[in-house]
């Protein structure tokens, strides 16, 4: 698949420079599609069927695989949930925490991560986004390293593998703006959380789950999937492997759409999405502060000189779609591997202008 034909996947992208998949990616005409001719078959032929219901639980597997395929990980070891959120809520409350334990997290996190660790009960140890700053901050109560692989806010890349190797502790990633923009490396860590509609260009609402080491993570809140037999006093036998971390029920369109979005992606999507941010972050910098670390992620995060609020509404009306990162004074560019040189440019003129 060549460049111009996975980019003729995206029909937003003939309008707009749409740089914002940090928040929800552009949506492929195939899954849009296919979610639709799967709708329109509930709508006429009804939702409840054995058939239906076992083509639903195959679309489930055949969902599960495709995310281990991104994250590089076995499929027995994905659940299925509804968001990043979610799936950190299922981690921090099987760890079973108790109020004397430490999470140590930084001040650059998104609340899908930091709201479920405050939540637990434990002491949050808040640090520096950097990896000197984050061990410095370990102490003999720490149980859990909580961190986002790419911070949303400045798009800084944290090594979370000397992280785990230098601390000896379990890390839970929050892998929001990692999975499907950057190879995750998800096998060497222990928790690891993906949003398939950021990246990954799904329908909203679904995402997953890596899951290191299922026998040793209580389900703590069981959905209907976690279990392959119950009795009537709610006692349950758990699936096997990560599937008993299912988060309830997917909407089979929505299923349908994330399976197809899964294959809109080209095997050179990682290259060519670091490429396009290199030289996105190389022409901001010639006009505005841009924090983002380079080479660290597909995010480039800049520093306006006038209000961002005002700049990402005047960049909207230039058909260019950023996001402002709220009481930061920051905004931040999305740069996929289907972003073009004419996506930068009309950025870039649009900055300037404005």
């Amino acid at each position: 698949m060549t460049f111009e034909e996975a980019r003729a996947q995206f029909p937003v992208l003939d309008r707009y420079a749409y740089l914002n998949a940090g928040t929800n990616g552009p949506l492929a005409r195939a899954t849009v599609e296919a979610f639709v001719a799967e709708a329109e078959s509930e709508l006429y032929e009804g939702r409840s069927s054995k058939a239906r219901f076992e083509a639903m639980l195959e679309l489930r597997e055949r969902a599960r695989r495709g995310i281990a395929d991104v994250l590089e990980v076995e499929a027995g070891l994905v659940a299925l949930v509804d968001s990043t959120t979610r799936g950190c809520a299922v981690v921090i409350a099987g760890l079973g925490l108790r109020p004397d334990d430490e999470v140590v997290t930084t001040d650059q996190e998104h609340f899908g991560l930091t709201g479920a660790v405050h939540a637990s009960g434990v002491r949050v140890v808040v640090a520096a986004a950097d990896e000197d700053a984050i061990l410095a901050s370990v102490t003999p109560r720490t149980r859990l390293l909580a961190l986002s692989h790419v911070l949303w806010t400045t798009g800084r890349k944290l090594d979370l593998a000397r992280l785990k190797a230098e601390s000896g502790l379990p890390v839970l990633a929050d892998g929001a703006q990692s999975a499907g923009a950057i190879r995750t490396e998800a096998a060497g860590l222990d928790f690891y959380t993906v949003s398939a509609q950021k990246w990954l260009c799904a329908p909203d609402p679904c995402g997953a789950l890596y899951v290191r080491d299922p026998e040793h993570l209580r389900v703590a809140a069981p959905g209907y999937p976690a279990q392959s037999a119950y009795e009537p006093s709610g006692a349950f036998t758990p699936k096997e492997g990560a599937a008993r971390f299912d988060a309830g029920w997917t909407g089979t369109p929505t299923l349908v759409g994330l399976v197809t979005a899964l294959g809109t992606h080209p095997d050179w999507r990682y290259e060519r999405a670091a490429e396009i941010a290199a030289r996105c972050r190389e022409r901001l910098a010639e006009r505005v502060e841009v924090v983002t670390p380079p080479g660290h992620s597909t995010l480039v995060a800049f520093r306006p000189p006038g209000d961002p609020t005002e700049l990402v509404a005047g960049l909207a009306d230039r058909g260019v779609i950023v996001r402002e990162l709220p009481g930061r004074n920051l905004v931040r560019a999305s740069c996929g591997w289907w972003t073009n040189e004419e996506d930068v440019e009309r950025l870039v003129d649009g900055v300037a202008t404005l």
